[in-house]
């Protein structure tokens, strides 16, 4: 997909566009600590704004975020750095005491979007029967199936269904705007609600406490170990974090391509079977997730953990904001507007499906009585993965990042069947 900014935006020297994104963070967090904006950002969470400036930056043509490297430096090394130092003080026990609500609305999220795809482009197409096509090339339940993968687990699932699926590549590049559209379009209410959970929770009559418990645990822990970082403190921090990083790309460059070699002839001899959710573990970047939370986790047992009393976390969710801003620098509604055309059935069948996928979700919360923490982090670790779910946990408190952490990486394991299952249904529909 060719963004409408690449020949003309304001700015297209990545230094300069980071030094805005910084600084526009910056703006944010400063203007939330002032009194006069207190009721502005009880209402607007600073990390909507942190998600939404830069989005406006795109649209308006001032950055280009497809042309940009920005975000995939972000993901790449900043996202496993902020894993490791989030994770640092993880508290494993305390996760488990969560209960199984928290993986009955992972799977309920994942549920809603195997379901919801059929069910939305069977609706859309009383009003464009075009969008079925049966079993041609062009039929939409092909490149509807890239979505599917991308929202139960992420990229590499996307990946392996466009192959599975043999999406034409034009088709493709339409998907990808309800992929990031309507995902992204979703999590600024998930943020929305992460600063009034206590109604919601009121609303579904959820018992929060285990929630409630981790948090204070950690913040307790946090407090209780708190010290002002030294230049020492602050270099060993830095080592932790890169280091684990270096480590978790050699991981991946090694691991990716042994399970290509390992896999390949079986991926390829059943292009069309449910084998083909091996091809996740043939991506780089799912290894680099694995690794970067493995290795976090790893260094939580040991005296590497009293880093947090240094400040790792907060050093890690730093981090995570200038990803967030990388995210919405990607999303671009003047070119949604341009193609309006030819987008319209493809973006409404997105919003119908987004619709179920909430629907199934709140039903559930409702009938179990799970805490809008649940609702959302589930929801977020299919649709948006690791790159964002512990962005959506850091909303409620930073000490819960580590939840979203681990069920994003839940996500890229069962994104590509339940994505193929998708896939089938819709295929069914169409024809």
């Amino acid at each position: 997909m060719i963004s409408l900014h690449v020949m003309n935006a304001l700015i297209t020297n990545d230094a300069t566009v980071l030094g805005l994104l910084i600084a526009t963070l910056a703006l944010v967090f400063h203007c939330s600590s002032l009194p006069r904006f207190k009721g502005f950002f009880k209402i607007i969470p600073s990390l909507l704004l942190c998600y939404f400036l830069p989005a406006a930056y795109n649209s308006l043509g001032i950055v280009d975020g497809e042309a940009s490297n920005l975000y995939f430096v972000a993901s790449r090394y900043l996202l496993p750095a902020s894993l490791v130092l989030l994770c640092l003080s993880i508290d494993l026990k305390g996760i488990w005491n969560l209960g199984p609500k928290a993986l009955i609305m992972f799977f309920t999220a994942t549920i809603g979007i195997v379901i919801g795809g059929p069910i939305a482009l069977w609706a859309v197409s009383f009003i464009e029967p075009n969008v079925l096509g049966g079993d041609s090339p062009e039929a939409f339940w092909r490149g509807l199936s890239t979505v599917a993968g991308s929202w139960i687990g992420g990229g590499a699932n996307q990946a392996a269904l466009k192959e599975i699926s043999q999406t034409l590549d034009d088709q493709f590049s339409a998907m990808l705007i309800v992929d990031v559209f309507v995902a992204n379009l979703w999590m600024p209410f998930l943020l929305i609600g992460a600063g009034m959970s206590a109604v919601l929770d009121r609303k579904l009559k959820a018992d929060s406490s285990a929630v409630d418990a981790l948090k204070e645990k950690v913040e307790k822990f946090q407090l209780g170990i708190a010290r002002i970082p030294s230049f020492q403190d602050l270099m060993i921090i830095g080592g932790i974090a890169f280091g684990a990083v270096a480590l978790a790309h050699v991981a991946a460059d090694g691991l990716g391509p042994a399970f290509k070699s390992w896999f390949g002839s079986i991926l390829d001899a059943n292009p069309d079977s449910v084998v083909q959710f091996l091809s996740s573990l043939e991506q780089g970047f799912f290894w680099i997730v694995v690794a970067a939370t493995a290795i976090g986790i790893g260094l939580s047992f040991t005296k590497l953990r009293s880093y947090e009393g240094a400040g790792a976390s907060k050093i890690g969710s730093a981090f995570l904001y200038v990803l967030v801003a990388t995210i919405g620098m990607k999303m671009d509604v003047v070119e949604l507007y341009h193609n309006w055309d030819v987008y319209w059935s493809v973006i409404l069948i997105g919003l119908l499906w987004m619709a179920i996928h909430i629907l199934t979700l709140l039903t559930v919360a409702k009938i179990i009585k799970a805490p809008f923490f649940f609702v959302a982090v589930g929801s977020q670790a299919n649709v948006g993965g690791a790159a964002s779910a512990p962005i959506v946990a850091s909303a409620f408190s930073p000490a819960l990042a580590p939840v979203g952490v681990l069920l994003a990486v839940l996500g890229y394991a069962v994104g590509t069947v339940g994505a193929i299952v998708c896939m089938e249904l819709m295929h069914a529909i169409s024809m």
